[in-house]
């Protein structure tokens, strides 16, 4: 999925949990392309441009690249899975 706004977000193929997550949730995922470090963000500790936001029990693990207005979500894992 491509999504067109001030940041270009590219979800990777392989995340298979967009299936289980409700309108809302994706929504929040939407949302980060207009604001790509909203409140409650994190930075990964020890890896380059990866930041995590929590969906209720999800993970969201993504990278963002400001030189080229870019952030591509890496996974969507549940939170017993997320750091695995």
């Amino acid at each position: 999925m491509i999504i067109q706004s001030p940041l270009h977000v590219q979800l990777a193929k392989s995340l298979n949990p967009l299936v289980n997550l409700s309108s809302q949730r994706y929504s929040i995922i939407e949302a980060l392309a207009k604001e790509p470090r909203p409140r409650g963000c994190v930075k990964l500790k020890y890896i380059k441009n990866l930041w995590r936001i929590r969906i209720e029990d999800y993970r969201v693990i993504y990278s963002i690249d400001d030189r080229n207005t870019s952030l591509d979500v890496i996974a969507i894992r549940h939170r017993n899975d997320a750091y695995r």
